[in-house]
């Protein structure tokens, strides 16, 4: 089944948050942002905005009925700047005017006064001076602190990583407006409806059943607006509650980017310890996590990064421990992996160092260390299907890795200004919210009297094809033309208290639900049509739009069930409720059985590198992936192509730059890149792994959308490969991403 929304896209009809038709005398909003990165209030000088003809009114936080807090997690996040600003673009007024120019002119009309005080944007220095925003936390397992005496080789090392900017094609924005006896509409995109809901009611000060959150579909998210979009539907909510008239605001891009969190940097200390067969025997690490003015998502972040700071491999001790430090930067946020990928890259450089000083391939401590049946996590979780092992047996059966690394050799002894280089990049993600409560969801199904169907569940569509999905479980589970089935948008007041769509969980969430509750209607159906045939209820099942009896067809077509269950009072709404089972992690012991089952798979990643320029191009991505029983491969490999090309530019290219003083200097898409099209790599192959798929996925179909952003981290050792292939005296380093800047600079160090 092909992506339902694809036609509209393609062709500009669907409908976003601009796109919406807006009322008569609607206003826009446009926001002032601190011009500092860090400082005292002194002044704040509205008068010059507030005459400018057109400016209807000037929101602060003294004009909040309710709480001016957004934090999600920890509520240590200001709607409205008070006293101090934290971070250059932090919201401190919030003009709405009678057209979007006369708002943003306005903008430039405010004066403020700020008494600077020191800004730190490294999260070392944020560290030493105990600047956190909350306490570090530390995954261990055996005894590292006696198994240093045991091992032959001991390797130590640095490693930074950049953050990213999500660059979503829709910016943020959202719509609201009265509605009846004193409630609020809100259209907004976010990948948190219910968090929207919740944040705008305590801000307001309504209890949430006043305010109703609707989302049609996003363009674009990546985790950007898990928390993020929260600010900006909280701010038109306010102005529509308080002037009683509808209010949009949506950020051009060059505040969008300024105003937003990004994935966080990490800077990163490791030591890694092996035996004279090269299993790993002791790991401990150090991470510290840029999490930016306030906490928004990094506690959860930091826990993920925590969970997979070992990524495929068994290790049998280990201490793992993150500070999650509070800098002058915009808060940073969820990106797709959640930290998984910045513990993921240490791991990997701490091989890739060891192997480097030992003079071996990577992949000879790689495939010795592979996690097998029944090995421990470092977080108590027991390994069920572990089949990293045999992805890296396809991958060498399908793509002969012997064969390719000789074909590199090869070349690049005939060649003096191109050299190639290969990684591999092993993947083991794991999937569920670690906040047990969060692995909940609900979906409402209604058959209306035609025998069409309306589905309503918490997730929301932002590219990933979410909604085709869903409609491939309805029309599984009654048998069923697609075309009889229409998914509504997430909205509050028909399916509440929803998770956000995020952690790779919203079809196995929503899916669940939805079959639950398919499956409940289902039976009434089959109950309806006993009565109809004078059967019993087990004789019968529904197939292609048919009543079958015994494996043979009847004359009872789809609508004749359907029109006789209606007249026959037979209820034909549903609501289905699914929690994650198995799941729980003790934080006070740091272990547990937080995932409902883990992603594995392998990628070979080639490149091919202008010894001269220090440009380069990626041949080959070519991948082994545990899909699970695949339910959608035409959107399962797009969702892997995406991301792989993602995680390369995170490696590569997306090079995030701050000023000391907390400005972000590559804030537009000139001095930003991200991969286009003559920049992803020339070939990405994609291979199924053979396996039935564990039963807490949705249809035993696996989560696929972060697990393949972490194949993108073998563009950077395939990289530093090629670099080493024509600069011997290049001892591998770790600094991401490696743009062609820092790796023309390696070509030719000394």
């Amino acid at each position: 089944m092909k992506n339902i929304d694809s036609k509209n896209h393609v062709t500009g009809k669907s409908v976003y948050i601009d796109d919406i038709p807006v009322q008569i005398g609607t206003l826009f909003g446009a926001v002032f942002g601190s011009p500092k990165a860090h400082g005292k209030i002194i002044n704040l000088d509205l008068s010059e905005a507030e005459s400018l003809e057109g400016v209807e009114k000037i929101f602060t936080y003294k004009d909040i009925p309710g709480k001016n807090q957004i934090g999600g997690i920890i509520e240590d996040e200001t709607l409205f700047a008070e006293d101090e600003v934290d971070f250059i673009g932090q919201p401190v007024a919030f003009i709405v005017a009678k057209n979007e120019i006369i708002a943003r002119k306005a903008v430039k009309l405010i004066k403020i006064d700020i008494e600077e005080l020191k800004v730190i944007t490294d999260p070392r220095e944020a560290q030493e001076k105990g600047h956190l925003l909350t306490p570090p936390r530390t995954f261990k397992m055996g005894d590292v602190t006696n198994e240093w005496s045991k091992c032959d080789y001991i390797f130590e090392g640095k490693v930074e990583n950049g953050g990213q900017e999500h660059l979503y094609i829709e910016t943020q924005g959202s719509y609201a407006y009265p509605i009846d006896n004193g409630s609020i509409k809100i259209h907004s995109s976010t990948q948190g409806a219910t968090l929207v809901q919740k944040i705008a009611a305590q801000v307001l000060g309504l209890s949430m059943h006043r305010i109703e959150v609707d989302v049609a579909r996003l363009g674009g998210a990546f985790g950007g607006k898990e928390d993020q979009a929260t600010a900006y539907a909280c701010m038109a909510a306010l102005a529509a509650y308080l002037l009683q008239k509808p209010v949009k605001i949506a950020l051009h891009r060059i505040d969008d980017m300024q105003m937003t969190g990004k994935r966080h940097p990490y800077s990163s200390d490791f030591k890694i310890g092996l035996n004279k067969d090269y299993k790993i025997l002791a790991l401990k690490t150090t991470m510290y996590q840029n999490g930016g003015a306030a906490n928004d998502l990094s506690p959860a972040i930091m826990e993920r990064t925590l969970f997979h700071s070992t990524n495929v491999y068994f290790i049998p001790n280990t201490e793992v421990t993150v500070y999650s430090c509070k800098t002058n930067l915009p808060p940073n946020t969820a990106f797709r992996g959640f930290g998984a990928p910045q513990g993921m890259f240490v791991i990997e450089a701490a091989i890739a160092k060891a192997a480097c000083q030992l003079n071996i391939p990577t992949s000879e401590i790689q495939k010795r260390n592979f996690i097998k049946e029944n090995d421990e996590f470092q977080y108590g979780q027991i390994a069920e299907n572990a089949n990293i092992d045999h992805c890296y047996k396809t991958a060498d059966k399908t793509y002969r890795i012997e064969q390719v690394e000789q074909k590199i050799q090869e070349f690049n002894s005939k060649n003096t200004n191109y050299k190639k280089g290969m990684a591999i990049m092993p993947i083991c993600f794991g999937i569920s919210f670690t906040k047990t409560p969060m692995n909940q969801a609900r979906a409402l199904v209604h058959i209306y009297q035609d025998g069409s169907i309306g589905i309503s569940t918490g997730a929301v569509e932002m590219g990933q094809s979410v909604n085709t999905k869903m409609i491939q479980v309805a029309a599984s589970v009654f048998s069923i033309k697609p075309e009889r089935i229409k998914i509504e948008s997430t909205n509050t007041t028909r399916v509440a208290n929803t998770s956000p769509t995020a952690a790779s969980s919203g079809a196995d969430l929503n899916g669940n639900a939805l079959r639950i509750a398919c499956n409940t209607l289902l039976e009434r159906l089959k109950g309806t049509a006993a009565k109809m045939l004078s059967c019993n209820i087990s004789e019968l099942s529904i197939e292609n739009e048919t009543v079958i009896r015994n494996n043979k067809k009847t004359e009872i077509l789809w609508e004749q069930l359907i029109e006789t269950a209606f007249l026959d009072r037979i209820c034909l709404t549903e609501n289905g409720h699914y929690i994650t089972p198995i799941i729980h992690f003790d934080k006070t012991k740091e272990k547990g059985h937080p995932f409902a089952y883990h992603v594995y798979g392998i990628a070979i990643v080639t490149v091919t590198l202008d010894c001269i320029r220090g440009t380069y191009e990626f041949d080959d991505v070519k991948i082994v992936h545990d899909f699970g029983n695949c339910m959608n491969t035409i959107i399962d490999q797009g969702q892997i192509e995406g991301a792989v090309v993602q995680g390369i530019g995170w490696m590569t290219m997306e090079e995030l730059s701050y000023a000391k003083d907390g400005r972000l200097l590559s804030n537009s898409l000139s001095t930003y890149k991200v991969p286009d099209i003559y920049s992803v790599p020339k070939n990405i192959d994609i291979t199924a792994l053979k396996t039935e798929g564990p039963e807490l996925a949705l249809l035993r179909s696996k989560a696929i959308g972060e697990p393949p952003f972490m194949y993108g981290i073998g563009a950077y050792f395939a990289l530093a490969k090629a670099i080493n292939a024509f600069n011997p005296n290049y001892k591998i380093d770790f600094d991401a991403p490696l743009t062609p800047e820092k790796v023309l600079m390696r070509l030719y160090q000394k």
